[in-house]
């Protein structure tokens, strides 16, 4: 029988294509997602990508009773994925309750359930926000964490120390963080990417969907910072290549290589592009000529970070792989097959 994995948040961007590769790696694979940011015909994407269609039960997390059931339910869970959880940058600024609330209390309740069923194992999704903007570039997993410039980054920070602070005291339970950077792109099938709802948050598909015709200009925040354009300077790692990440994270837990019961990793490129850098090569890739325009700074938003990737190189036997170029051909290959463009 097949090791099962929980995966929440799987019909979500990062949890879709994680749940293709675990399904390519051979893993029995059980999604839950409250659908609050996803939509379940990503399913059927799924299946038509790996031949298998998941398990899926569709509940919020942050409810302890549910989750409890579900526990009950499903008694085969070898180790879990958590990925749900609200993710806007600049929402959270706006609505810092509805984040501290959702984002941790969902976490908790996942770790209850695990001690109460047994279940020793989880990859965390966390973020480079735990680092706040920090002193020296690039950040290792030695640099220091700083006070989040947001509510959603310090509630990964508070995750992290919740599951750091839990493994102490639960020698048999192992976690895993996984501070990534700015995932981009898309399934190279153009069957599965981000599909924000409403308006999006992150860059590339606010770009993706302007070259669509779906917005009238993007909008850039900023071009004020002491980058070399002025404007902000990210490490965007594709999308499929974290996804694999977050398999051999699991495979570390489960084969028991780890060096201890909490552990935590950078997931990047180790390469910074500034937004401007990124919406030229956009324009470059694709051929398409993308209005846009300079305005504020958006609250919440660091300056610049990039990651050193050489510890999570060297321990887990991962790096990526996928160029810029590629990658954001994949991400306007998914927007026109979600739009029916030629």
């Amino acid at each position: 029988m097949s090791k099962q994995i929980l995966v929440t948040g799987g019909t979500g961007y990062i949890g879709s294509h994680t749940v293709v590769e675990l399904q390519n790696s051979g893993f029995d694979v059980v999604i839950v997602d409250d659908l609050s940011n996803s939509q379940i015909e990503v399913l059927d994407n799924i299946e038509k990508i790996t031949g298998i269609r998941p398990a899926f039960e569709k509940f919020d997390l942050s409810d302890s009773v549910l989750t409890d059931q579900f526990f009950n339910k499903y008694t085969n869970i070898e180790a879990i994925i958590h990925f749900a959880a609200f993710k806007a940058v600049g929402e959270s600024v706006q609505k810092p309750l509805e984040y501290y609330r959702n984002n941790i209390n969902s976490l908790l309740n996942l770790l209850t359930g695990m001690k109460k069923y047994g279940v020793k194992h989880m990859v965390f999704s966390s973020s480079c926000t735990v680092y706040g903007q920090p002193d020296k570039l690039p950040v290792t997993e030695a640099t220091p964490r700083k006070e989040a410039e947001s509510p959603y980054g310090n509630t990964k920070a508070i995750c992290e120390d919740i599951m750091r602070d839990f493994c102490k005291t639960n020698e048999d339970l192992n976690c895993i963080a996984l501070r990534y950077f700015n995932p981009i792109g898309a399934h190279e099938s153009g069957l599965i990417g981000e599909f924000p709802v409403g308006v999006p948050n992150n860059l590339v598909p606010f770009i993706t969907q302007t070259a669509a015709g779906l917005r009238e200009e993007l909008s850039i925040f900023g071009d004020d910072y002491d980058t070399p354009d002025g404007t902000a300077i990210r490490d965007y790692i594709n999308v499929v290549d974290l996804a694999k990440a977050h398999v051999v994270a699991i495979n570390r837990l489960i084969e028991d290589k780890k060096k201890s019961n909490y552990e935590f990793f950078n997931v990047g490129t180790g390469e910074g592009y500034s937004v401007m850098q990124l919406v030229k090569a956009f324009i470059e890739v694709t051929g398409v000529d993308l209005k846009y325009k300079i305005v504020g700074r958006r609250g919440g938003d660091i300056e610049k970070i990039w990651a050193d990737t050489t510890y999570g190189n060297t321990e887990l036997g991962w790096k990526s792989e996928k160029t810029l170029e590629e990658t954001l051909a994949s991400a306007w290959k998914w927007e026109k097959n979600v739009r029916g463009l030629n």
